[in-house]
């Protein structure tokens, strides 16, 4: 069904295209329909909020299409976006489950599908099916490695310039569309850049032109092409 922001709906879990391909939907047809049943389908406009650092928490949000960036704030006013999510994540995971507040602000991207499931009937179904209290203990493992592969990123990193030669190769080897060229459409801003590797605006975009100039990489509109991969590796090593 077509809906508001250019979206697709997926209406029902068990009717969605892509549950083969997600870890937490690809779930036995007894589960998938009683996860159907407790799921209210949603979508959600660029800059809408779907939760706040610090918030109770409500429940989880199945990502459906879009992106949606997590991020936390400091007193001060400083963010630090802790990872961009993907479609099939389920957001809210750890809070829900231990019942602590939020850990992160999420803020969508991009026009989004984000499905709500309170947190009583999402506990029940966690519940009843081993399955998926398998599949969200494997989520949150995941979300584990991912947040020790940030804090090395950020803290161990020798200058600036490593931080962002490291996230561009990251976000190309997992957005690359393999077409020959190593390239990938880069849908964040200098800021959003900054705030994940800990850096600020201005840095960012004085590396990127560096990175230009030195023939490293070529930015098109919001794609950013690798010219020199050895090179940008040299600068990671």
């Amino acid at each position: 069904m077509r809906a508001p922001y250019g979206l697709e709906i997926i209406e029902s879990c068990l009717n969605c295209p892509h549950r083969e391909d997600r870890l937490f939907c690809n779930l036995p047809p007894p589960a998938v329909q009683r996860l159907s049943s407790i799921t209210a389908p949603s979508t959600y406009p660029k800059g809408a909020t779907l939760f706040v650092e610090g918030q109770t928490p409500r429940g989880v949000f199945i990502l459906c299409s879009g992106k949606v960036k997590l991020s936390t704030s400091s007193a001060d006013g400083k963010t630090l976006i802790l990872r961009i999510s993907e479609v099939g994540e389920v957001l809210g995971l750890a809070a829900t489950v231990s019942g602590k507040p939020y850990q992160a602000t999420a803020d969508v991207l991009e026009p989004t599908q984000a499905n709500f499931i309170g947190r009583n009937d999402f506990l029940n179904f966690l519940r009843a099916n081993g399955e998926v209290a398998f599949r969200v203990a494997e989520q949150l493992s995941e979300n584990y490695y991912h947040a020790l592969d940030e804090m090395r990123t950020i803290g161990l990193s020798r200058s600036a310039g490593e931080k962002l030669a490291r996230f561009i190769l990251d976000w190309c080897a997992q957005h690359d569309k393999g077409n020959g060229e190593v390239r990938a459409k880069l849908t964040l801003t200098h800021e959003e850049i900054a705030q994940m590797i800990g850096a600020s605006r201005e840095t960012v975009t004085r590396l990127f032109a560096d990175f230009k100039k030195r023939q490293l990489l070529e930015v098109k509109g919001s794609t950013v092409v690798i010219r020199d991969k050895a090179g940008l590796e040299k600068l990671v090593t």
